[in-house]
């Protein structure tokens, strides 16, 4: 379903972008889209490293941190998948993220506050919602998502500067003007929608791995107060990639609501992961 949902999510937001292509009419659509790629194409095959060095993450080794590797090499044999990169972030917050375009370019990062607060069967189930995000291929999702936010961004820039048709007939104006505001904002508010809907496939798939679906509530429960509680600061454009966000202590919570998180609501994640263990 979440899957479904990212789909649609996705359609909806091309189909605004031929919209206000029609509006700019004597504008390259195919142009826009190259470039908008050519940016977000960067960012998707640098965006470990963009990520890695935006939270300051170290890499350590399995001497260092052995709870972790051995974890990680028990989930990724029972998923068919090689071993990620192993980072850590020295932060009292708990907290944890993912990165990378494909399993073979994956980094799994992990914070001290992280390691100090969750039992070993939490920080499986942290560890397995990590890899999900890997193996569902979210950085992808992601950066296909941001190409089409960039190009409407882009389209609605050079309307504004530079124009487009109908810019003598009012009415034509006025109909531009609007899908071409209103198309980026509903954009952005697309992106953190398809940014809540892979977290919740992520504990999906990472509690299908582990089995238990209830240690993952157990951990979001726990990661949610510390979040509350402790501050971290990390750049706001890696925040979405965390687990929960890292920016809430800080005052990072949305102004207007849910619509403008990239988190969804702890309540509701372990809310469907306690049906999900139910059912089993």
């Amino acid at each position: 379903m979440n899957n479904i949902k990212t789909a649609a999510l996705l359609a909806f937001m091309t189909m605004l972008l031929v919209l206000a292509a029609q509006s700019l009419g004597n504008f390259s659509l195919g142009g826009i889209l190259f470039f908008a790629a050519i940016f977000n194409l960067g960012m998707y095959f640098f965006s470990d490293k963009l990520a890695i060095a935006a939270s300051r993450a170290k890499p350590v080794t399995e001497a260092e941190l052995p709870q972790v590797y051995n974890t990680m090499r028990r989930l990724t044999q029972q998923a068919g998948m090689p071993m990620p990169r192993i980072y850590l972030i020295d932060s009292p917050q708990p907290n944890a993220f993912a990165t990378g375009r494909n399993p073979k370019n994956a980094a799994v990062a992990v914070t001290s506050g992280i390691m100090s607060m969750l039992t070993e069967p939490e920080l499986e189930g942290v560890l397995a919602h990590e890899l999900a995000h890997v193996r569902n291929r979210d950085i992808l999702i992601s950066s296909i998502a941001a190409m089409l936010a960039a190009a409407l961004t882009i389209m609605s820039r050079i309307f504004l500067f530079g124009g487009g048709r109908d810019r003598e007939n009012p009415l034509g104006a006025l109909g531009a003007i609007i899908s071409l505001i209103v198309a980026p904002i509903a954009a952005m508010l697309i992106r953190f929608a398809i940014s809540r809907t892979r977290e919740f496939q992520a504990d999906r798939s990472g509690a299908q791995l582990t089995g238990q679906p209830l240690n993952l509530a157990s951990a979001l429960e726990k990661i949610s107060v510390g979040t509350s509680r402790v501050p971290m600061r990390v750049n706001s454009a890696v925040a979405p990639l965390y687990i929960d966000n890292p920016l809430k202590a800080l005052g990072g919570r949305a102004t207007f609501g849910r619509l403008f998180s990239t988190h969804p609501p702890t309540e509701e994640r372990v809310r469907e992961l306690e049906e999900m263990a139910y059912r089993v």
